[in-house]
């Protein structure tokens, strides 16, 4: 395959994942902002979310101050910064449309008339009237396109290439998603134990709840540990469990799985790093995580997914 036409198919799967992940962490901070709070609670959470995608500067270039709505729309439609909902929808169907012939049909045309629904959405103000049946819109769509990817794609090397897209996308933001929340909860809720006023449980279960949810990990968590919901079993479903679509686990063993599927003369470095994180989270402890202190590793591991899409980029793309 031509690392061009590989190039495209990578980061056509990139963009529209990372679409869902910015409409997951933009509904999981609308649904917590609802939840009784000080102002300055509420800002830190939007202050968090422009935190995980690394836009703060960009942000505060345009605006003055942090608010809920203008955050919004510097996130879903402002076609000046490249992680919004916007940019990322379209880059997925110009990457579509540039490899055409490697696609199928449906997979296009999902990809096509997504685009052509969000401009309608929109213009139309929809998002605005109701932002969470929004996001669960470009989560649908997500969905969509991958189960499309996966029902009707020939499973060759591009299929692969979209598949390790996905998921070294995933990785990522799921990463980002719980080091700057994990941050937040740790300020807000137990540095508020520690005093002589404890915050009402309740706040702790919503708050956990809405992370939960937006990974879609809520159903799974009450399945698999069936007990309140504690800081320390959030992190380790979302970390450590290879049998949550979402976890850091799953998501290497299918960046690991892809690689293998793709390897090259150039490779071997690049899937022996990404094997090396696989083993790193496969034989993992929460408790030795935790003791070491979740912000660095999670730091450490984002080091190392970008380090792995370097790998990547350099072994089959396009070079930047």
């Amino acid at each position: 395959m031509l690392s061009r036409t590989a190039d495209h198919l990578f980061w056509m799967a990139r963009y529209t994942e990372r679409a869902e992940n910015t409409a997951r962490m933009l509904d999981v901070n609308y649904q917590t902002s609802l939840l009784p709070q000080s102002n300055e609670a509420a800002e830190q959470g939007w202050r968090g979310l422009l935190s995980i995608s690394e836009l703060t500067a960009d942000y505060h270039h345009r605006h003055d101050r942090i608010r809920a709505r203008e955050v919004m729309d510097f996130m879903v439609r402002d076609d000046t910064n490249p992680s919004s909902i916007h940019s990322c929808l379209r880059a997925a169907r110009e990457n579509a449309r540039a490899v055409r012939g490697a696609l199928t049909t449906e997979v296009w045309e999902t990809a096509n008339r997504t685009w052509l629904e969000f401009e309608g959405q929109v213009a139309g103000g929809a998002w605005q009237r109701d932002p969470a049946e929004f996001f669960e819109w470009v989560k649908f769509r997500s969905h969509l396109s991958r189960g499309v990817t996966l029902g009707t794609m020939l499973q060759d090397e591009s299929f692969h290439f979209l598949r390790l897209g996905t998921f070294l996308e995933r990785a990522d933001n799921t990463a980002r998603l719980l080091d700057v929340k994990f941050h937040a909860a740790d300020n807000e809720f137990f540095g508020a134990r520690r005093g002589p006023q404890r915050e009402p449980v309740e706040i702790d279960f919503y708050y956990w709840s809405a992370i939960l949810r937006s990974v879609s990990g809520f159903e799974v968590y009450r399945k698999v540990y069936r007990n309140v919901i504690r800081p320390e079993k959030v992190a380790e479903l979302l970390i450590l469990r290879p049998d949550m679509p979402r976890s850091l686990a799953a998501c290497m063993n299918e960046v690991v799985a892809n690689l293998e599927h793709l390897a090259n003369e150039h490779s071997g470095e690049t899937l022996r790093r990404a094997g090396r994180l696989r083993a790193d989270l496969g034989f993992g402890r929460i408790d030795e995580i935790l003791a070491t202190g979740l912000h660095a590793f999670l730091t450490q591991f984002l080091d190392r997914v970008g380090d792995l899409g370097m790998g990547i980029s350099r072994d089959f793309l396009v070079p930047a």
